[in-house]
């Protein structure tokens, strides 16, 4: 299977850099079982979901994780943060003209125009592509003074105060992530509360997205592509909800492909079952799902590995019909836009994945 399958021609136009004006505000487009389409704004979820139906969120909180700094010859640098590495390091990305050496100093700033501040990160070398730096004070801190929202390398604008909570969901709770899990960004706490009084359950995954996520798939087999690895959490009180869900005939309902490759990491025994580490599972079209009947998302970059995900749980040629709706109906793609509802592609005879 090749990467252009995955493809589709979107206008840049639809592509949104802000969010909508309230978090439910959104569009949510529904593909069923047998590929038809329909059209509703978010809200309408709940009228999808059904008394013992199980909510699956990704409950990480994205950091600060973008910083501004100078080399001591004045060169400016931008850094991305990829992962937590202790209280005090972390990996990196760095843009920058020439990389520093381990030992140099890096000195914050405001933003990129800024002069430099009086705090200092220090390489201490690199890591493969990455960097690794050390902070004299807990990290989380220095991020908290200095850092900027992570916005997607798409949205071409400076971060906002705006985005410090709308780049975030309203059940947030665990520091780690440097990307959003964005289906999760259309919740309301009143629409949560609204499913909870219908008698739809709600557990949590931890996946700390990673800057990886937005990195094109760059080989023509999509089989020969090297995941990038995410650490997540799917706790055992998860995997009772999910059991319990199972055994009252109940649908698991996955909030975002964080959520989704949360539980079929956890379930890669063929049960699921308590999962703390690192996860580099890769879900294109063959994949047979194990935990997830349903899932709302957003829409996802043409070639990326999350449309191969969607794909393989619905169909690639389903899939990129619907796209195809969404655009003619101009619907607003990727992080800050509009959202999907999915059900499992029912195969037909004939038909391809």
């Amino acid at each position: 299977m090749h990467r252009s399958d995955f493809y589709f021609d979107l206008p840049p136009e639809l592509i949104a850099d802000r969010p909508a004006a309230a978090r439910d505000g959104s569009r949510l487009l529904v593909l069923d079982e047998m590929g038809r389409v329909a059209h509703h704004r978010f809200p309408a979820l709940l009228d999808y979901l059904r008394e013992g139906d199980l909510l699956v969120f990704n409950n990480t909180r994205v950091i600060p994780a973008r910083v501004f700094a100078c080399k001591d010859t004045g060169g400016r640098v931008e850094i991305m943060l990829e992962r937590v590495v202790s209280d005090r390091e972390a990996l990196v990305q760095m843009r920058v003209s020439k990389p520093p050496k381990a030992g140099a100093l890096l000195s914050l700033c405001a933003n990129a125009e800024a002069a430099p501040g009086d705090e200092t990160l220090r390489v201490l070398g690199r890591d493969g592509a990455m960097f690794r730096l050390a902070s004299e004070r807990p990290l989380l801190e220095v991020l908290a003074a200095w850092g900027h929202m992570p916005l997607p390398p798409y949205i071409e604008r400076a971060d906002t105060e705006e985005d410090q909570q709308r780049y975030q969901t309203v059940y947030a709770s665990r520091d780690g992530a440097v990307a959003a899990p964005t289906a999760g960004l259309h919740f309301t706490d009143e629409l949560i509360a609204a499913c909870k009084g219908k008698g739809v359950d709600t557990g949590f995954v931890t996946l700390h997205v990673g800057a990886g996520t937005f990195q094109p798939v760059r080989c023509d087999d999509i089989r020969d592509h090297q995941m990038h690895s995410e650490w997540l959490e799917v706790s055992e009180e998860l995997v009772s909800q999910v059991k319990a869900c199972r055994a009252r005939g109940g649908r698991v309902v996955a909030v975002g492909t964080t959520s989704v490759r949360s539980l079929e990491t956890a379930s890669q025994s063929g049960e699921i079952s308590p999962f703390a580490g690192d996860s580099q599972i890769f879900i294109y079209p063959g994949y047979e799902f194990r935990s997830v009947d349903a899932m709302v998302t957003n829409f996802h970059l043409p070639e990326s590995t999350l449309i191969m995900l969607v794909s393989a749980f619905c169909g690639r040629e389903r899939i990129l019909a619907a796209y195809q709706q969404a655009i003619a109906e101009r619907y607003r793609f990727f992080s800050y836009g509009d959202a999907m509802l999915l059900f499992p592609r029912v195969p037909e005879e004939g038909d391809t994945p």
